[in-house]
């Protein structure tokens, strides 16, 4: 949302914002007008049931494969990617456990998707990155700062993949405030300058000795699974693995890869991808440093950090 009210300050009614979804209102609220694709159908047959992906990581093809159609279709040349560096950059320099980084959002992958609608459609397009470089929380100062409805339309979003029935107060839909999705949004407010009300999230209070100790009190106890713990610690550490990238020697080789690949995808020298990727690093670092000062020495997510540490 923060990244398409800022382009439209660039492209007025140019931009055609494409989304995957149902036939809800826009996510933003329904003050907003529903835009262009807001709901795209698709159906896939793969044959045998035992050759279909089902991984997450089909999304990346899914979600360019749907915008690249959508620049087919409207004429359009340009398809602007609206995640920040942390979003785009942090899966494929700080995987997941034993897992195999993830390129769904890079711009390594998006110049593969180029060439592939170019050679099904006969139609060029370019995948953009214009906040690569950027923290979300950077993005979204910006967005506060610089356009007419930022400073109240971003309270309105809602980041958390968890569906209602997991993460309901009294029948009323929250944010679970703890996966992957929740802590990068609430590192992002804290980063913009920003509160959200407590009751935004399930965790209301990240600041809690426990993490059981964090959720809201009318929250039913049997749903705090084994399940949400772990997505809870998986989240807290990526950031904070993300936030130590560059302080260990053990992770040049790492970042040495990913400047070059960076570097071929999007056409710079690999001294201008080293310092900008230096600089984004640096300032994510920045940002989860004040965010975890901010909750306090005695907070859960604090504490499962300096035990990754160690």
């Amino acid at each position: 949302m923060a990244v398409a009210g800022l382009a439209a300050r660039e492209l007025g009614e140019s931009l055609v914002r494409v989304r995957l979804g149902g036939k809800k209102h826009h996510p933003c609220g329904p003050r907003l007008r529903r835009d262009p694709f807001t709901s795209v159908p698709y159906q896939v047959c793969t044959g045998e049931q035992r050759r279909a992906e089902s991984s997450a990581r089909s999304r990346g093809f899914k979600f360019a494969m749907i915008s690249g159609l959508a620049a087919y279709l409207s004429h359009a040349h340009r398809i602007i990617i609206p995640e920040s560096g942390q979003g785009a950059l942090g899966p494929s320099l700080v995987p997941v456990g034993q897992a195999y980084p993830d390129y769904r959002s890079h711009p390594a992958f998006a110049r593969r998707m180029e060439r592939f609608l170019k050679a099904l459609l006969g139609y060029q397009v370019r995948y953009d990155f214009p906040h690569i470089w950027h923290t979300k929380g950077e993005t979204l100062a910006r967005f506060i700062n610089e356009c007419e409805e930022g400073p109240m339309a971003w309270a309105e979003t809602r980041s958390c993949w968890q569906q209602n029935r997991q993460i309901s107060v009294h029948g009323k839909a929250r944010q679970c405030g703890i996966c992957a999705a929740c802590m990068l949004r609430r590192l992002t407010v804290h980063a913009a300058g920003q509160v959200e009300e407590a009751n935004t999230y399930v965790w209301e209070d990240l600041g809690a000795d426990t993490f059981e100790a964090g959720v809201s009190p009318d929250f039913a106890k049997k749903k705090i699974t084994r399940a949400m713990g772990e997505y809870a610690i998986a989240g807290t550490l990526h950031l904070d693995h993300l936030a130590g990238l560059l302080d260990s020697p053990a992770n040049a080789p790492r970042v040495s890869v990913e400047t070059l690949q960076l570097g071929r995808s999007l056409g710079l020298p690999p001294s201008t991808v080293e310092q900008k990727l230096s600089r984004l690093l640096t300032q994510h670092k920045s940002e989860w440093e004040r965010f975890m000062v901010s909750l306090g020495p005695n907070a859960f997510v604090a504490k499962w950090a300096c035990e990754a540490r160690l």
